[in-house]
């Protein structure tokens, strides 16, 4: 028998939100700043999930595999972009289409909600308020909060400690292989979402428990289980 589902966590950018003109914004900013040329939205979009250090090092090199050198980006170029960043975060980031009607439709099932990011918390917490999902949520954990981030198992553990549920009793609901393995690696049931910002990497191919078109097919989802 399949054990019910007492908390939801969720991924933030991709997810919940699409926040990718934001980010181009302050990226394109950032390289006006150090004299180089704008890049493209759809190069942003693919750039998206391992935290601001990491897409200011795509950014710079133009490529998804300068995220795995662990050499920190330029610190005048981090500075440009989060200073950047701090002026357009939120403007036009809006929620995924069925975002909304999904976490109404956890809250009426008495589900408490987390948000699990890599973004720093300097941006998270105002991004959830200016979009109004902050109203939703009992726990968020973002990137620089805890020692390790996703895909590591140890935000999601924390949460779940913060919501006083078993990993094995939640669900994390995200758009990436990042989202997967902290989801598989925490012990929770994993849903994923195909519209996100993977990396490049489509979600079919993972063996999440489920591949759902919005917030609200997870929802529904759950409420049938």
């Amino acid at each position: 028998m399949t054990r019910p589902i007492k908390a939801v966590l969720l991924d933030l950018d991709g997810t919940l939100l699409d926040t990718v003109l934001d980010l181009h914004a302050a990226a394109c900013g950032m390289l006006a700043d150090l004299g180089r040329p704008p890049v493209a939205v759809e190069e942003i979009r693919a750039y998206v999930g391992r935290g601001i250090p990491n897409l200011v090092k795509r950014v710079l090199a133009g490529k998804l595999e300068a995220a795995d050198d662990p050499t920190p980006p330029p610190a005048d170029a981090l500075a440009s972009f989060k200073k950047h960043y701090e002026h357009f975060n939120g403007r036009a980031a809006k929620p995924f289409p069925g975002v909304i009607e999904g976490l109404d439709a956890f809250k009426a099932m008495g589900l408490p909600l987390g948000v699990i990011t890599n973004k720093a918390q300097a941006f998270t917490v105002p991004l959830l308020e200016r979009t109004g999902l902050m109203l939703y949520m009992s726990v968020t954990v973002s990137g620089d909060q805890l020692p390790k981030p996703k895909p590591d198992p140890m935000p999601l553990v924390w949460a779940c400690g913060r919501m006083n549920v078993s990993p094995a009793d939640t669900l994390m609901i995200g758009d990436s292989l990042h989202d997967f393995h902290a989801g598989r690696n925490a012990g929770c049931k994993v849903f994923l979402v195909p519209y996100g910002y993977n990396e490049g990497q489509d979600v079919q191919g993972l063996a999440a428990d489920a591949i759902v078109s919005s917030i609200a097919d997870a929802a529904r989802l759950i409420k049938t289980q």
